[in-house]
């Protein structure tokens, strides 16, 4: 079941162990399942509970996880040394990975450690400092695999081309849907099954669908309404296949558009503009969000726009499928060839009650990134 050819985990393992080396670490921590899953394979949602995949300077994997997830590993991933704690009333897996860790000659060495994941609980994490802080010399290493699996390989980015493909299908799937006194369940049916149905994955975090004051909404919710003769509906989805993410949003108008809308969606499709123009190497993901901040201001957007317009998109897990880094003020992470970037220009105009939203995913190249979605930049108008 491996999605990759083994050279291409070789190669990845190379990539961090080089990091790993410069960071002058003698083993990793590892607790991201998307980590996990880049470098070996391993694919679950098993991160609910307690596991480890500890990877050491040679080279040398090992995985720490629950009997559920024994023959998981066996079946995804190239992982071949697999230790199992088991559940019972008192167990503590930490002393476990202790005790692995010993047998893996790592005591008093220089261990990085994941600790910036949703893979690791407070709780374990706590654990991991008391019962390990005496162990070894813990240093946070929670940036290292995730800036390395920023940059994709030409397989990686042939996943999220197909994802793409998936997302703007899905678009194509609902729009005939999107019709006064349409149920917003049916259009989310509709986009998440045509997904599923064309053989992609669920995504790291629901589809957000949300029509008249819920399109200022930015997550998901539960509750359905139907959709009023004029109206709006906000839609953030995405593709997904094998696990890589490609992400679209959009705002749709039923009936006529107001001027508002109408003044917004120039402002957003300017700041797309802007973003795209910055959004090449030795630019740094800073500048991008400068460049969308500048169009807004300039519209007097300010207090309706959000703090962030986008983040790098990859293979990702509940509950989020945000990747790092994030389009954000002073983020000084570099953009780099092969990246695959979500840039979304979201505009929530509290005061008048007007939504509008646009955004797509691009690989960046040597020069301009390439949109990988065919679907038009204009508003979506249905009556």
């Amino acid at each position: 079941m491996l999605h990759f050819e083994r050279a291409e985990f070789d190669t990845r393992r190379e990539r961090m162990l080089a990091e790993m080396a410069n960071r002058k670490l003698d083993a990793m921590l590892l607790f991201s399942q998307e980590s996990m899953y880049w470098l070996t394979g391993y694919d679950s949602f098993g991160f609910c509970f307690f596991q480890c995949l500890v990877v050491k300077a040679d080279g040398q994997m090992q995985l720490l996880t629950r009997s559920a997830d024994l023959r998981q590993a066996r079946h995804t991933s190239i992982l071949e040394a697999i230790v199992i704690w088991r559940d019972r009333g008192n167990a503590d897996p930490v002393i476990e990975l202790r005790n692995m860790l010993d047998d893996m000659g790592l005591l008093g060495m220089r261990v990085g450690v994941e600790w910036l994941t949703h893979g690791l609980t407070g709780t374990a994490g706590i654990g991991v400092n008391e019962r390990l802080g005496s162990f070894a010399s813990l240093k946070d290493a929670s940036d290292l695999v995730p800036m390395l699996r920023a940059v994709k390989s030409e397989a990686e980015i042939a996943y999220v081309r197909e994802a793409a493909l998936l997302a703007d299908e899905a678009f194509e799937e609902a729009l005939p849907l999107i019709v006064p006194g349409a149920d917003e369940a049916e259009i989310l049916a509709a986009m998440q099954g045509h997904v599923l149905k064309r053989g992609g994955d669920y995504p790291a975090n629901p589809f957000i669908v949300g029509s008249g004051r819920d399109a200022l909404l930015c997550r998901y919710k539960s509750g359905r309404r139907k959709l009023d003769s004029s109206d709006q509906l906000t839609l953030e989805w995405a593709g997904v296949k094998a696990q890589y993410h490609a992400a679209l949003m959009r705002t749709v108008v039923i009936g006529e558009p107001s001027q508002r809308h109408v003044e917004l969606h120039a402002a957003a499709r300017e700041a797309l503009a802007a973003v795209e123009e910055v959004m090449r190497p030795d630019h740094t993901f800073g500048d991008v969000f400068d460049a969308h901040a500048a169009v807004m201001e300039a519209h007097e957007l300010t207090r309706h726009r959000l703090s962030a317009c986008g983040y790098s998109l990859g293979a990702r897990y509940a509950p989020s499928w945000m990747d790092p880094p994030m389009f954000h003020v002073g983020n000084p992470a570099v953009i780099q060839p092969n990246m695959t970037l979500f840039a979304h220009m979201i505009i929530m105009d509290s005061d008048t009650g007007t939504a509008m939203t646009l955004g797509r995913t691009y690989v960046t190249t040597e020069t301009a990134p390439e949109p990988l979605s065919r679907l038009s930049l204009d508003l979506p108008v249905v009556a």
